[in-house]
């Protein structure tokens, strides 16, 4: 079934900020039942970015994340403009968070964050032929990076080290796209 079985009445927001604004649908369910539905619309585009070099190691960026409440490994990443280009905002990011500027990009996946509250679109890139400069983070980044052969990357995902759902997609894909 493809046509949308659930009925709008009205929507109303009861909080905004320059990142997210969270909306509550009045709804007429499937079965014809009134609801409430919750829907966090992002005003960034999710960008993930895993960088390879020649001898297939990759970066990861380690970080705070207030919401967990948590330390977290993940691939280098952000957010990008709905308006900007997604693949000039994963090459901004790439070069904020690890200084890599790379000559070979390669969109290798499209993905939905968490579909049943969010409409949160993000892209995954293939990074290669990588050259090293200066980060740049912003003022809300305190990062940690470190270079790490991508199999043990995998092994990182395999036992839980990294908990990350577009690291997780964006490496399972490049492993499989390497033949690892």
């Amino acid at each position: 079934m493809e046509k949308n079985p659930w009925k709008t009445k009205a929507i109303t927001t009861p909080y905004e900020n320059p990142w997210i604004k969270v909306e509550a649908h009045d709804v007429l369910n499937p079965a014809g039942n009134p609801g409430v539905y919750g829907k966090v619309h992002f005003k960034n585009k999710a960008l993930g970015i895993i960088p390879i070099d020649k001898d297939n190691n990759t970066w990861l960026v380690g970080q705070y994340r207030y919401p967990l409440d948590v330390y977290s490994w993940e691939i280098p990443m952000g957010g990008g403009p709905i308006e900007e280009d997604v693949l000039e905002s994963a090459k901004r990011e790439l070069k904020e968070e690890t200084g890599l500027i790379a000559k070979d990009w390669k969109c290798i996946m499209k993905i939905h964050t968490s579909n049943s509250v969010t409409d949160e679109e993000g892209f995954v890139y293939l990074a290669q032929d990588l050259i090293q400069s200066d980060i740049e983070p912003e003022e809300t980044e305190v990062l940690a990076i470190k270079r790490v052969p991508f199999e043990e990357v995998i092994s990182m995902v395999m036992n839980g080290e990294i908990t990350d759902g577009i690291s997780i997609a964006g490496i399972l894909k490049v492993a499989r796209l390497l033949g690892l």
